[in-house]
């Protein structure tokens, strides 16, 4: 799984290094649904197009990226979402506590906070966590939720500035918790 999760980490900078506020309840501005992820976009929050993903050398594994439309510290948080094929049966809480391991072994781990999430009516871990992935970069934080639906395994993980305000730590949040990879219901 590190194999896997290093690229989307080198993805992570690719984005973020392109380019504060009060507190604010955050809302669902977009219903995203591509056929196999969905999440709600708060305002301020835009769909990379597959072009710019493929353009910056973005892995195959990874679904959709979005990112903040706003900069903080010269970066623009991001958000992306990865997927492998399973080799094996495993629950979503095991699949869950096999990516923390997997990036604890990051250069410059240390954990912030492990919350209890529910995606797709399954209890994971949302991992957030500081590192420093690529060394001439600064260390960041990172927001991930890792879950499975049928024989795939999905990884969701915001990339953000080492300090982050609270409203982007809310709306962070909100994607990360508003992901599922069950089409919506019709009508």
């Amino acid at each position: 799984m590190y194999k896997f999760l290093l690229p989307f980490f080198t993805l992570a900078f690719l984005l973020t290094a392109c380019g504060g506020g009060g507190s604010s309840k955050v809302e669902c501005d977009k219903e995203y649904w591509d056929g196999t992820v969905g999440t709600c976009l708060p305002v301020g929050w835009i769909v990379i197009d597959r072009e710019t993903l493929r353009q910056r050398g973005v892995p195959d594994e990874t679904l959709t990226a979005f990112r903040s439309e706003e900069s903080v510290s010269g970066q623009f948080p991001s958000i992306s979402i990865t997927q492998e094929r399973l080799t094996s049966k495993i629950d979503a809480k095991s699949y869950s506590e096999a990516s923390i391991r997997s990036v604890s072994t990051l250069p410059g781990y240390t954990l912030v906070d492990s919350p209890s999430v529910k995606i797709d009516g399954e209890e994971v871990a949302m991992h957030i966590f500081s590192a420093q992935p690529v060394e001439n970069e600064p260390a960041r934080r990172f927001y991930q939720v890792s879950t499975i639906s049928g024989d795939m395994g999905y990884t969701v993980t915001a990339s953000a500035p080492f300090f982050v305000e609270k409203d982007l730590e809310d709306a962070i949040k909100f994607i990360l918790e508003s992901a599922t990879f069950e089409a919506p219901a019709e009508g």
